[in-house]
């Protein structure tokens, strides 16, 4: 009946009323189509470098700035990725790399959590100062900062060790990531809190057994920034590590670099298998990296 009403009530609009709404159901058609077509092409363009990428890692080495680009390697060079095994010990630097990212990540999101419940829950003289100080040193440069430290690890005798590395991030997390955990811990409501303490909760009882399992889509956001920074550094693994047993995976691309020569096929054949992993991780974290990066920003 209702279906009939609504058919019996369309015909008997006005011509120039369902021309009207014929128009706009064509623009708004033609509209979207747009929208698609030109996201499309942005992704298109996005995606060259990543496709450059996987095509130089099957070429030869005379193949690779051949004029114009062939895109489809022929022959495909699948020996360029054993030669990469070959020319530099990628296992240990494989496992240099995983001891760094895992170490920075314990650290970084166990510290930042702590003080960003200090700066969410708890109240004491100056915390929205002290929290203002935090936020500024975001915007501090770290080359800036570089010197000094650097001298602090020499005397502290840590160079040309994982110290330099992994040490700091168990001292504060980061200022964007304490940012970030403090506000989702804002979110929370403090009813929370006070059913904790009437309950005969500690302070750190409401952060480990309340706050803390509820802040995991937050901790997945900063465990992967961390993951991203660490396993693709290369600036900070260039200052402190000298030997070359010592190197990252980052530093260990470099070595494919010559004065005279880089082997460019197998440069990008190492960078694709470094690359693998954060692709990977992208894919699969995707959803709940947005639902994290949401929640964070609800409020401010």
């Amino acid at each position: 009946m209702a279906n009939t009403a609504a058919v019996a009530k369309t015909s008997t609009r006005p011509t120039g009323a369902r021309a009207f709404l014929a128009r706009r159901s064509v623009q708004r058609y033609i509209g979207r189509t747009l929208i698609y077509l030109l996201l499309v092409a942005g992704a298109v363009v996005l995606m060259m470098p990543l496709a450059w990428l996987l095509s130089s890692s099957l070429k030869p080495s005379g193949l690779i700035f051949v004029v114009p680009p062939q895109w489809i390697p022929d022959p495909i060079a699948w020996q360029n990725y054993a030669q990469v095994w070959e020319m530099i010990p990628f296992g240990l630097y494989l496992r240099n790399t995983l001891v760094i990212t895992v170490f920075c990540i314990i650290g970084a999101s166990a510290s930042a959590a702590i003080v960003a419940f200090g700066f969410a829950r708890l109240r004491f003289p100056g915390r929205d100062v002290l929290f203002l100080v935090l936020l500024s040193t975001i915007m501090i440069p770290e080359q800036v900062t570089l010197i000094p430290t650097y001298v602090l690890f020499r005397i502290l005798g840590w160079l040309d060790s994982y110290y330099p590395l992994i040490v700091p991030a168990f001292f504060g997390g980061g200022a964007f990531n304490i940012f970030l955990l403090r506000q989702y811990y804002m979110r929370l409501p403090l009813e929370l809190d006070d059913a904790a303490r009437i309950d005969g909760c500690s302070s750190f009882g409401i952060f480990r057994r309340i706050l803390l399992p509820q802040c995991r889509p937050a901790l997945g956001v900063i465990a992967i920034l961390l993951f991203m920074g660490n396993w693709n550094g290369f600036f900070l693994p260039l200052i402190y590590l000298n030997s070359p047993d010592k190197y990252t995976l980052a530093l260990g691309l470099n070595l494919f670099r010559g004065t005279q020569y880089t082997a460019w096929n197998l440069l990008m054949a190492a960078s694709t298998m470094v690359s693998l992993p954060c692709i990977v991780l992208y894919f699969v974290a995707q959803r709940y990296f947005i639902q994290g990066i949401v929640f964070t920003g609800i409020k401010g």
